[in-house]
């Protein structure tokens, strides 16, 4: 029964860690990397579509992204829902390729961007902590019903405890390679 809520507890830390890391693709660092166009929505005929789903999107060199439309009816949609999204990028299409060049970063740019980088990192602490209570008080709940004796309820308690500190030293490192990331010029 502690195996159980061990990994239980366990998987619930990567999924956070997961989600973490998927929130920090979407930081620009000033280089292009495809994955800052994932989360962009194109509307193609009526339905807000992934823009993954509609075109190829490479890097073409350090500050240049290369978006190449399955279908040359949705070159304008694409444009559009780029430049409406909150990246703040301004593509150029020139026949079926959609270039989007990226901005250097300013120093205050970047200064703003670490500080949602570690507000990120906050949240992600804090979801880890509460899956560590939800199993402390899982393993509470298993010793209240006479599931379990004190002394493995004290054991299941250390080993949530060693595991929720792994995932947050996990998640500490993740936030350094990523401020760094950002303050590489």
């Amino acid at each position: 029964m502690i195996d159980d809520v061990h990994k239980d507890a366990e998987q619930r830390m990567v999924k956070t860690l997961h989600a973490l890391q998927e929130e920090l693709k979407k930081l620009r660092a000033g280089r292009a990397h495809p994955a800052l166009l994932d989360q962009i929505l194109v509307s193609y005929y009526g339905a807000d579509t992934p823009l993954r789903q509609l075109a190829n999107v490479n890097a073409e060199d350090a500050r240049t992204l290369l978006v190449a439309p399955f279908d040359k009816s949705s070159v304008a949609a694409i444009d559009k829902a780029i430049r409406e999204s909150d990246l703040g990028l301004n593509p150029s299409t020139s026949g079926m390729v959609i270039r989007v060049p990226l901005p250097a970063l300013t120093e205050q740019r970047r200064k703003e961007l670490i500080r949602v980088v570690r507000s990120e990192g906050e949240a992600c602490r804090v979801a880890l902590r509460n899956v560590r209570r939800n199993a402390n008080a899982s393993l509470k709940e298993l010793e209240k019903e006479k599931l379990i004796s004190s002394d493995e309820a004290t054991r299941g308690e250390a080993e949530i405890q060693k595991l929720t500190d792994r995932y947050v030293a996990e998640t500490d490192s993740l936030l350094a390679a990523k401020e760094a990331d950002l303050l590489d010029v």
